[in-house]
């Protein structure tokens, strides 16, 4: 029999989303839980297989799926668990098991930035492209890096955290969730740029309507807004932020020569106030060799398909 759909599995800190998707790329139907809901990964299982059988039915039922593709918190992709998930409620599960077991086809995992890798090869910008880094930007700084057609995955399975390469040394440099300090993420993120309009404004003599908002609720839209209507301090933290990210893109074209960089998330949103300084610190500092030959590409894919999609494209495999 014919199987012409799967599911994706975007699993977040707080939400888990559920969609069926059929080969064209499609979205048809989604469902969602709580993932802070269950503290057994099994009554997790089982609360997702519930509302999954709801959108499997309307479609024709389980045997019309291929099977499950899933982007998880430090999913393996070699071993199927998810490991050391300090924002789960249980850190280390034997996930892609427990998930083929209880719904009886094949489910594959594996992060949730190489996941979305996946899904702009297979639907998005980087259709027909072999080589090329996807960049995630959003509470985090994640990474998936695609050479000659295929996810890079490393001997273990987690290759490609980019977002904590470091970016910044010495005393300047911030201090990052994972332990580490300077680290890409502590600028790139959601967060990151948060922090870099705390300090830009708090040190700035300039006049800017950044100052009218709670400073420890600035998010990158605010900053966005602001540098539309001609703030001059809004445009120097895109300045800032894109500087250290085009910096940091230089260095990841030097391994591995990518056609395009594909840049995703809530950051993308500032468009070419983010986009302008990105493109030229990477250019200022690639070799001549790669120099204006690398494009910096924002993600098509919708924002509330996105995930689904990218980790669905696990499942179209052998």
């Amino acid at each position: 029999m014919e199987k012409p759909y799967v599911l994706g599995l975007d699993m977040g800190g707080t939400n888990s989303v559920l969609g069926a998707v059929d080969a064209r790329g499609h979205v048809l139907a989604r469902t969602s839980i709580k993932t802070q809901a269950y503290a057994d990964i099994n009554d997790y299982v089982e609360a997702l297989y519930q509302e999954a059988v709801k959108i499997m039915d309307s479609l024709g039922g389980i045997e019309l799926f291929r099977g499950i593709g899933a982007g998880v918190p430090n999913g393996n992709y070699y071993t199927g668990y998810i490991q050391d998930a300090m924002n789960l409620p249980w850190q280390t599960v034997p996930f892609a098991k427990l998930v083929s077991e209880r719904f009886g086809i094949p489910c594959k995992i594996t992060n949730d930035a190489n996941a979305a890798a996946m899904g702009e090869m297979t639907y998005g910008v980087a259709r027909g492209m072999k080589n090329f880094i996807m960049i995630t930007l959003g509470t985090g700084v994640g990474s998936g890096i695609v050479i000659d057609g295929k996810v890079v995955y490393g001997h273990d399975g987690f290759a490609g955290e980019l977002g904590h390469t470091c970016a910044v040394r010495g005393e300047l440099a911030r201090p990052c969730n994972c332990g580490k300090v300077g680290c890409l993420e502590a600028y790139a993120s959601a967060t990151g740029v948060a922090r870099s309009a705390k300090e830009i404004i708090a040190s700035s003599t300039k006049e800017t309507s950044l100052r009218n908002l709670n400073i420890d609720a600035i998010t990158s839209k605010d900053v966005y807004d602001a540098a539309e209507s001609g703030d001059e301090v809004a445009k120097e933290i895109f300045d800032f932020t894109g500087t250290i990210l085009g910096q940091s893109l230089a260095d990841f074209v030097a391994f591995s020569a990518p056609e395009a960089i594909v840049l995703f998330g809530g950051l993308t949103k500032a468009g070419h106030w983010i986009k302008d300084p990105v493109e030229q610190a990477m250019n200022a500092n690639v070799l001549p060799l790669w120099r204006n030959k690398v494009q910096v590409l924002f993600s098509d894919l919708k924002e509330a398909d996105a995930a689904v999609l990218g980790a669905s494209a696990l499942a179209w495999g052998d």
